[in-house]
């Protein structure tokens, strides 16, 4: 058990931390790495393919993956916060069989390594588009060796608050764009809750970008950074539970209005000028239609922003949970290190995850936006393992006491396992066919 955590019991009251409206937006911060980690530019990449192919029709499958993600990771903080052991999330799915372990040490190098794949592709082909130099390979060679050599230093920070400056430009003109698009509301409440499968059209079919949506927004390890946020903020007790609701909340508002705007992009400007996101470039010329030059040179600067400020946050992110869950097996290494950042094995782990996936940016490669699709793809596999675990743990009252989940919760969970176990056939499906 964790020093000090109080341990509450089933009637007793807790008092929940009552912080002012200032207090509330101070707090707010693992919500915002998690979005900012989480999304990179999966979302912007799987949406504007969706809404350029698609229009609003797979709207729904959006609304559902939110809706999955903000329950899946809600309950994931809440056992990491409030089990009465004391223990984290990634020690719980231990307790339940040591397959889990091995299974997240396995495929979170997996998934890691292409998620940075994909974060480092998309920044070399950003740079490329920019300056008109060199090639896409040798501009993300660069990227990871600043990456590389700032990591740990005083200027990593102040980078990092320049990517995200960039990011909400880009996130500014994509929501100005949407505006002046003029949706109609009508055909978004129909996209929402018609249900409708389009057959399959352009380069990515309905059911692969459904997958993608799936994985990148319902999410699969990467859920699992957020809970590590919160221990790292200092949010180890139930009392921060309602705090830690409203920062999860708010990081799932951003990502709708971010999604939605760039959806809306999608359907209403690249769609309605023959417009099929296949390649970033596609994405950039639906900019220049109203920003003109300095449309395409915000998207590449945004984008850029989206996945270079995610590079090192997702070799150490990853990292931690690829040591954390070989800690699980291998106690005695806790014991002796006391974190999974301490462990001599992290700092292997994350130059892996920095460094190996520079090759998919090599000529001949995927590009970036089907390493996007691709990528999320994959993710998705992750999600039975996570979602039946995270039955199991939060619905043991023992091991919750007054926190276990609630029936809404329950159907929720129930549903996340179904969709998930069918997501990985129809991936293991296709990937035979």
């Amino acid at each position: 058990m964790e020093q000090g955590k109080r341990i509450y019991a089933e009637g007793e009251k807790v008092e929940y931390k009552k912080l002012t409206l200032a207090e509330h937006i101070k707090a707010l911060g693992p919500g915002i790495v998690f979005v900012l980690t989480a999304m990179g530019a999966g979302d912007i990449v799987d949406s504007s393919v969706s809404g350029s192919h698609y229009g609003y029709a797979l709207m729904w499958v959006l609304a559902v993956a939110i809706l999955v993600r903000f329950v899946i990771v809600n309950i994931m903080a809440r056992f990491d916060m409030c089990n009465t052991e004391g223990i984290t999330l990634l020690q719980g799915y231990g307790r339940l069989h040591k397959a889990f372990p091995w299974f997240f040490i396995i495929f979170s190098l997996f998934c890691g390594h292409m998620t940075n794949a994909t974060m480092i592709s998309g920044s070399g082909n950003a740079l490329y588009n920019l300056t008109g130099v060199g090639n896409v390979f040798i501009w993300a060679c660069i990227a990871v060796a600043a990456s590389f050599f700032v990591a740990g230093k005083n200027i990593q920070r102040y980078l990092e608050n320049i990517m995200k400056v960039l990011l909400a430009l880009m996130t500014i003109a994509f929501l100005a764009l949407a505006i002046m698009a003029k949706p109609d509301p009508v055909e978004i409440f129909k996209g929402i809750f018609t249900f409708e499968m389009p057959a399959g059209m352009g380069l990515f079919s309905a059911t692969t970008i459904m997958l993608a949506l799936i994985g990148s927004v319902a999410g699969s390890m990467t859920n699992f950074l957020y809970p590590h946020s919160i221990r790292a903020k200092g949010w180890t007790d139930p009392t921060w539970k309602k705090v830690q609701r409203g920062d999860l909340l708010f990081s799932i508002i951003m990502m709708i209005v971010i999604n939605l705007a760039v959806w809306i992009v999608g359907a209403e400007v690249l769609a309605k000028n023959g417009i099929e996101v296949q390649t970033l470039d596609d994405l950039a010329a639906g900019m220049e239609i109203t920003f003109g030059r300095a449309g395409s040179v915000l998207l590449y600067l945004g984008v850029f922003g989206a996945v270079y400020s995610s590079v090192l946050g997702v070799a150490s992110g990853w990292g931690a949970v690829v040591i954390e869950s070989y800690q699980v097996v291998h106690p005695e290494r806790l014991e002796k290190y006391g974190s999974a950042e301490a462990d001599p094995l992290y700092k292997f782990a994350s130059l892996f995850l920095l460094i190996t996936p520079v090759v998919w940016s090599l000529p001949g490669m995927p590009d970036f936006v089907a390493l996007a699709v691709i990528h999320n793809v994959i993710t998705a596999l992750g999600l039975p393992a996570i979602a039946i675990g995270l039955l199991f743990l939060a619905t043991n009252k023992k091991l919750m006491g007054r926190f276990h989940n609630n029936i809404a919760e329950n159907i929720i969970l129930l549903f996340t396992v179904i969709l998930a176990c069918w997501s990985a056939i129809k991936i293991v499906i296709g990937f035979f066919a």
